[in-house]
């Protein structure tokens, strides 16, 4: 398969993946914005909900240089939606995944192009004050269904050829990376004093993170006891039949890239696999007593630089403009 296309199919699924995730943060955000929230200390202003989004991907810096002075529900939303100076918006995400999509035609079915199109031009006549009018949550719900619409067409129409497993690659490295950042975020973002632990604020907010991943039914069906932070991490990070765990992620990727990989290409498959054998025999007190930040932190390194051999080997060199801002802005 020629790298350019290769690049456009797994840009393509991330892109779409991103929109998905966007949309369920922002989703979570504006419930928990509706319950009543303090800031625990004069000046901390990330602590926050609407400072969440930004956070996680990487774009307060962003935000305050085009809205300078406080932060404001009505302002991060235009920001993380609509924006398309914002290559995270999911305006922007959804245009770039048409987009790509367009370039290789001829390398996906039509349904799935007629799929997408479709998301793109819904997305074009939309604006923020008629999903104001309309309610956000249905929105999101709306974004979310369609990225599950076009999974589902994929799956259900496409050739199980090397295409189709770019695509499953960009979607896998996308959910994992976004994980990943959820997670460190709640435990360095979301719940500055210890003062809250355990109370009605830690509550809601490991509810939010759950139900930002789909994953609250699943903890209540494993755990069937009260939320708890250690229970909450191996649930996304070692279960490997929680779908958007660390685990099911990297079970996937190194699948993909054994089949994918040649002499030439090993040290992608290496790193896939050193990151899947650190999760499939991991621990979750040996995940916690150090630190989960610096698990984390260790975590986005390692599939930063697996992203980097999959570019290398796999992808064009030279990527579209905003798919570089956008892989820049979230490391």
């Amino acid at each position: 398969m020629l790298s350019r296309v290769a690049n456009n199919l797994y840009w393509m699924s991330r892109h779409i993946e991103r929109a998905e995730n966007t949309a369920r943060l922002l989703d979570v955000t504006y419930r928990m914005s509706l319950l009543p929230y303090r800031i625990l200390e004069p000046g901390q202003s990330w602590a926050e909900p609407w400072a969440v989004p930004l956070v996680i991907n990487g774009l307060a810096t962003a935000y305050y240089e085009l809205y300078p002075g406080a932060l404001s529900a009505d302002n991060v939303l235009r920001f993380m939606v609509f924006d398309a100076t914002n290559a995270s918006s999911i305006y922007s995400c959804i245009h770039s995944a048409r987009e790509n999509a367009r370039t290789v035609r001829g390398a996906i079915t039509s349904e799935m192009y007629e799929d997408i199109n479709s998301v793109w031009l819904e997305m074009r006549n939309q604006n923020y004050d008629s999903i104001r009018t309309g309610g956000l949550s249905e929105f999101f719900d709306w974004v979310k269904m369609r990225s599950h619409q076009f999974r589902g067409v994929t799956f259900g129409t496409s050739l199980r050829d090397e295409g189709y497993s770019f695509m499953r690659l960009g979607t896998f490295v996308e959910r994992a990376d976004n994980t990943a950042r959820l997670l460190d975020v709640k435990y360095h973002t979301l719940l500055p004093s210890v003062a809250d632990v355990g109370g009605a604020v830690d509550y809601y907010q490991w509810s939010a993170l759950l139900r930002s991943v789909s994953a609250f039914d699943s903890y209540r069906k494993v755990y069937r006891d009260v939320i708890t932070p250690m229970r909450v991490a191996e649930l996304l990070i070692l279960r490997d039949d929680m779908p958007r765990s660390l685990h099911a992620c990297m079970n996937e990727i190194y699948d993909i890239l054994r089949d994918l990989c040649e002499p030439s290409s090993r040290e992608a498959e290496r790193l896939a696999g050193e990151l899947h054998a650190q999760l499939h025999y991991g621990r979750t007190e040996q995940i916690i007593s150090p630190g989960l930040h610096e698990y984390l932190m260790n975590f986005l390194e390692k599939l930063n630089a697996l992203n980097d051999e999959i570019n290398k080997h796999f992808l064009v060199p030279v990527y579209p403009r905003q798919q570089v801002a956008a892989t820049i802005e979230r490391r």
